[in-house]
């Protein structure tokens, strides 16, 4: 059976490898668990992510588009999932559990229709793959890692009640400055001290490539390290074929979860609630060798204080500093002169330099392939 037409019975009731019986530690996104004695708190902790997959019979996208995405979607899903961790963290906190049936809260249900497959959501495969045209991307177009990236930045920008200010690092380099000066800061309220800012919770995406037609082995150490951060959203990125959305490992393996299985569309009810048993996997998460991953990937982390931010830098200078391991990527106090003017990097909400950002940073798109189906 073609990998694009699952459908979730099969991979709810499939034949699924079990979590491996191991001594070493498993990391979920900044979490540490132990698979011999908190192998159901490991399962609840996968399942309460949000899993956004394929889906078919929605509106059609742009009133005449596409009304699935089935095997040109994933890495869209894939977008979906990082920045609904973030939206997660920001309103519900790392530690929120799903529990199945159970009458959700509020905010859950505001964060899930933000996903629905609609036009009018936020963060909906229709306003994902219509934001795209500006990025050069026909809708129906396979995306990269730092397409997306850009694309939920842009759209990060409508979202006034999570308010979070989405910075994507180009060129392997943070610049501390712009993080700091600019992108997380929101205008203060009147009653607030003249002068002051208000740090916004940010999402913090890394577009890397880390070899050429292979993940350099240098790296992975490194990458490991990303996921046991407590700022850490997990990775986009895949392996030839497809995308996934990592949020672990164990040992030598990733842990991930897959978008490539087709559900129908789902209706919230009159209330607001949404069915959500579709968005949520559960059966044991699938894993596959960290050496099998394709360079071209985008790392995420959310910092929702200020002090956040600063114990992420405070980490990622003391991992540079650590032998054995080379750095993903460059952090720094400012701009370096040789790299390219904040303006063409697209850091404010006008959204006129996309054709640029496509030329400068698009070239990893045409590393991966479209399913076939």
């Amino acid at each position: 059976m073609d990998a694009a037409t699952l459908t979730y019975d099969t991979l709810r009731f499939g034949e699924f490898e079990d979590f491996p019986e191991t001594s070493e530690p498993v990391w979920v996104l900044g979490t540490q668990f132990s698979a011999l004695t908190e192998k159901d708190e490991i399962l609840s902790d996968i399942t309460s992510r949000l899993w956004f997959t394929y889906r078919k019979s929605f509106l059609p996208i742009g009133g005449t588009g596409p009304t699935s995405d089935t095997g040109w979607g994933c890495m869209l899903r894939c977008g979906q999932m990082i920045l609904g961790q973030a939206l997660v963290c920001r309103h519900l906190g790392r530690d929120w559990r799903w529990v199945r049936g159970q009458r959700q809260r509020e905010e859950y249900v505001s964060i899930l229709n933000a996903f629905i497959d609609k036009k009018d959501c936020y963060y909906s495969i229709h306003q994902i793959a219509q934001m795209g045209v500006g990025e050069g991307k026909s809708i129906g177009q396979w995306y990269g890692p730092n397409t997306v990236a850009q694309v939920l930045k842009k759209l990060a920008v409508f979202d006034s009640w999570s308010r979070m200010a989405v910075h994507v690092a180009m060129d392997n380099t943070v610049v501390i400055e712009e993080i700091s000066e600019f992108p997380p800061r929101a205008t203060v309220p009147t009653h607030c001290s003249p002068g002051t800012a208000l740090w916004r919770p940010l999402v913090l995406l890394i577009p890397l490539r880390l070899g050429l037609t292979d993940i350099n082995e240098a790296y992975i150490e490194t990458l490991k390290q990303c996921f046991m951060m407590p700022q850490s959203l997990g990775v986009i990125g895949g392996k030839p074929n497809s995308a996934h959305y990592f949020i672990g490992f164990v040992g030598e393996e990733l842990i991930y979860l897959d978008p490539h299985t087709t559900q129908p569309a789902v209706e919230p009810s009159e209330d607001g609630q949404v069915p959500d048993d579709s968005y949520h996997c559960q059966h044991p998460p699938c894993r596959m060798d960290i050496c099998e991953l394709d360079p071209s990937i985008a790392a995420g982390f959310f910092c929702k204080t200020e002090d956040d931010f600063d114990d992420w830098c405070a980490r990622i200078r003391k991992m540079s500093c650590s032998r054995g391991s080379l750095p993903m990527f460059e952090l720094v106090d400012s701009q370096p002169s040789h790299l390219i003017s904040a303006d063409v990097l697209n850091l404010t909400p006008d959204f006129s330099d996309s054709d640029r950002l496509e030329r400068f940073f698009d070239s990893e798109d045409e590393e991966f392939e479209i399913l076939s189906l």
